[in-house]
């Protein structure tokens, strides 16, 4: 399972916002350059961000945009429900009685992917921006052998 770019970048601005805002509005165009990524496109997820109240838009001469809350209280998982993005791996609708084969009935890997796409719903529920930005993010593998490392001392 791939996270498309529309979730992707939608967490990139926000940690972005998140990272540089100090309590000032950011522009959009600060945030499209520094990660590059569309300007119109900023704005047709900010508009997203800004309708599920995770941004808040100053307008005028010093303009942009502020989080509507905390970097410790918003989620990843909220950035990325907000642009509209789904978060499952299996191919049939979520809550569906039916399977996504030709038959309707579950083929026998939906169970796994459909406990994948839980795991990765968790995950992203368990990381704010705040963790993010204070690079308290750690991959498993690097995890693991920080652990060894510790254990071994």
């Amino acid at each position: 399972m791939r996270l498309s770019t529309k979730g992707r970048y939608a967490v990139m601005a926000m940690v972005d916002l998140a990272h540089h805002s100090r309590g000032n509005p950011v522009a959009l165009a600060e945030i499209a350059e520094r990660q590059e990524i569309s300007l119109s496109y900023l704005e047709q997820l900010f508009a997203k961000l800004r309708r599920q109240l995770l941004v808040k838009s100053v307008r005028g001469p010093g303009g942009g945009y502020l989080l509507a809350r905390s970097a410790r209280d918003t989620l990843i998982s909220d950035i990325v429900v907000a642009v509209d993005e789904p978060l499952r791996a299996t191919r049939c609708a979520p809550g569906s009685p039916h399977g996504c084969t030709l038959s309707k009935s579950r083929c026998l890997t939906h169970d796994l992917w459909e406990a994948l796409s839980d795991q990765i719903a968790l995950y992203l529920e368990s990381v704010s921006l705040e963790d993010v930005c204070e690079r308290r993010v750690i991959p498993q593998s690097r995890l693991k052998a920080t652990i060894a490392n510790f254990a071994a001392e």
